[in-house]
């Protein structure tokens, strides 16, 4: 079958790419007063509730099917509660650019368990485009191993954040949950804020207090954009793209995180991380290009 990109894909992943890469600088400055554990939680709860509000006054149905919570709520686990909690971490660790390109994996995390475990077969325009995504993941590694020295458990977290996140985005993508993204969005993130409203409890600020407006409005911003305008505009895309395709159009949201990480942070921004971010833009170029002729080696 022909694939062809629907425009509001483009809009959608846009949007993603500016919300979600400048999102990245911002984990540490949040946390400066706050334990990651509450960030996570107030930030999942206010952005899952406001989408359901929104949601609602739409006159959307916030009714999900019986048969669709267990995929639900293993691709909640796997992507969100694994995620949020791993990828924070990870840049407290070691540094936001560093950390998201680690996060950001994940397309080459996905298209290798769509392989081994459910044996999907890939055309050359997509594997050159993983390739290329692989390349880039590599250079920007590169001059950072005597970071992941210092840290490892930086190094290991945010791969577990890559890993989780593909892990729980072909979970929802095979379980067909036929739903509003804005429904499915909203009750992904309120699940999501049960476990960690949990860590805070037992791992979180032990004591009552109000943090300064800064922390409020930053936590507020992160809730509303690229928490919940974010992951609305991701689930979009991954019932509007096939599974390797809507992976690899994350790939250049860490292209905007290095470079915000080095206008907030001064983090490393040279000649090796320019290369990288081309790689990244030929990629995403390959995997969103309309194919010449129907790809029969490739699975949607």
């Amino acid at each position: 079958m022909k694939q062809r990109i629907p425009p509001r894909a483009l809009v959608l992943l846009a949007i993603l790419t500016l919300v979600w890469g400048t999102n990245w600088p911002l984990f540490p400055l949040a946390v400066r007063e706050v334990s990651v554990w509450t960030f996570r939680a107030v930030s999942v709860f206010v952005a899952g509730a406001a989408l359901l509000i929104v949601a609602r006054w739409r006159g959307q149905s916030l009714v999900i099917a019986r048969r669709h919570w267990g995929t639900v709520a293993a691709a909640t686990f796997c992507y969100l509660v694994v995620w949020n909690i791993a990828s924070t971490y990870s840049a407290l660790l070691i540094p936001s650019g560093q950390s998201a390109v680690l996060g950001f994996t994940m397309p080459l995390w996905s298209a290798l368990i769509a392989w081994a475990v459910f044996g999907e077969r890939l055309g050359a325009r997509l594997l050159a485009a993983i390739a290329l995504g692989g390349v880039a993941v590599a250079l920007l590694m590169w001059k950072s191993f005597p970071v992941y020295a210092q840290a490892p458990l930086g190094l290991a977290l945010g791969l577990l954040a890559g890993i989780g996140w593909a892990v729980g985005t072909l979970i929802l993508q095979r379980g067909r949950v036929d739903v509003p993204a804005t429904v499915l969005t909203g009750w992904q993130l309120l699940l999501t804020a049960a476990p960690t409203a949990a860590g805070a409890l037992l791992f979180g600020d032990l004591q009552w207090f109000v943090p300064s407006w800064q922390s409020i409005v930053l936590i507020g911003y992160i809730a509303l954009v690229p928490m919940g305008v974010g992951n609305l505009c991701w689930f979009a895309i991954v019932g509007l793209l096939p599974g390797p395709v809507a992976g690899l159009s994350s790939i250049l949201v860490p292209v905007v995180a290095m470079i915000a990480g080095a206008l907030i942070h001064d983090e490393p921004l040279g000649p090796v991380q320019w290369l990288a971010m081309a790689c990244s833009a030929a990629a995403l170029a390959l995997a969103l290009a309309k194919p010449t002729r129907p790809p029969a080696a490739e699975v949607a």
